[in-house]
This record gives C-alpha cells, structure tokens and sequence, in this order.
C-alpha cells in the first residue's frame, strides 16, 4: 500500500521500540520520515537501516523536553522534507517507585520528557501542520487510563496526554487538523525489558 506517498512525517523515539517500528511502517507506505531521539548512535542506525532499503528518511538527536531542541528539530524537518503532513510523539521514558518515596526530580523529568516533551512538539510543529491540514498522533498509555500501582508519574504524564490531544483535537477540528490518541497496553520494547519495579512491591 501507498497510503502515505507524498507525505512527510515527524517521529519521536524514533531510535528504538514503537517509534522505530512506526518509521518503518510509514517509509514501507510510501512516506518521508524524520525521525528524530536523544540517542544519535542508534538514531543514525535506523536511518542507515531505512535509507539502504531505498526509502526516504532523515533525522538528528533532539530532547524533545528541551524547547530549543524541539524548536531545531522541527525546523530541520521543514527544511528536508519541505512540509509536515503528519506528527507521531512517541517517545517517552518509565519509572516506578513507591508513591510515598517518589523523588521530586524523577517526578519532574519524567513529566518533562512524557508530557512537556509531547506538547512541545505538537505546539511548534502546528502551524506547519495546519498549513497541510494534517495529523497529530500522540501516543499515551492503558495505564493513563486505568493506572497502575507504583507508577503515578507515568500514569499522570499518560493520563495528561490523553487530555492534551482531546483539547488540540477540539480546537483545532474546524481548521481541518486532527490530533489523535493511541493507547497501548503491553508492548515489548527496550523500555519495558529495562522498566522494574520496587524489589519490596506488593499486589
């Protein structure tokens, strides 16, 4: 299928796990990818690993809960693809921890990177995507929807990205941009082989 000929798309985590499997799917369809992670070597892999297939992709490393970062990124894809048709915020870090015990840095970097790091993105990379009339897909969680034991940043930055896309969904819908959710549930990713829990956790 060709369902994505003509069409530029922006990835988030595009280094490993879901987003790395999102980039194959839209180049294998026909689309123009810049995939963009904080990991540059295994970044560069998967554009290698794409390009030797004859399909269209680029990227660079970018922190997406750095809004200079963000900004340079989005900024790189409209210079190499010319356009943004659509946006797939992926990437994402997990923790858990026991709630009582949380520290307050890990709280505030993971809701940087989960849910800052998805509004950045989505917020600079609008106005181009309304130019197109395309398409956000940001990528939450089951867990940001029913939550889970030990893990109430996660669930809070999952459950904050279900609330954010509905608003630029809402808002946006009468210029002809659409912003949708997935949600997945258990996913074997490098993320989920390195996610553990307390070692004392009870169920």
């Amino acid at each position: 299928m060709n369902r994505y000929e003509g069409k530029a798309a922006l990835i988030t985590g595009a280094a490993s796990g879901i987003g790395k499997a999102t980039a194959h799917r839209l180049t294998a369809e026909g689309a123009s990818v810049f995939c963009v992670d904080i990991q540059g070597e295994a970044l560069e892999a998967v554009i290698t690993d794409l390009v030797s297939q004859g399909r269209e992709a680029r990227g660079q490393m970018c922190d997406i809960s750095d809004e200079k970062s963000v900004r340079s990124a989005i900024d790189a894809a409209i210079q190499a693809c010319g356009k943004l048709d659509l946006v797939c915020n992926v990437a994402g870090i997990c923790d858990a921890a026991h709630s009582r015990e949380y520290p307050t840095r890990r709280w505030e970097h993971l809701i940087a990177v989960n849910l800052t790091g998805t509004f950045f993105m989505c917020r600079e990379s609008i106005p181009h995507l309304l130019e197109t009339r395309g398409n956000i897909v940001n990528v939450s969680s089951m867990t940001g929807i029913r939550g889970a034991p030990y893990m109430a940043a996660y669930a809070a930055s999952k459950g904050g990205i279900i609330g954010l896309t509905l608003s630029l969904a809402i808002e946006h819908a009468q210029h002809g941009l659409r912003a949708n959710v997935v949600c997945p549930a258990r996913i074997d990713t490098p993320m989920l082989s390195s996610f553990q829990i307390p070692e004392d956790a009870r169920f």
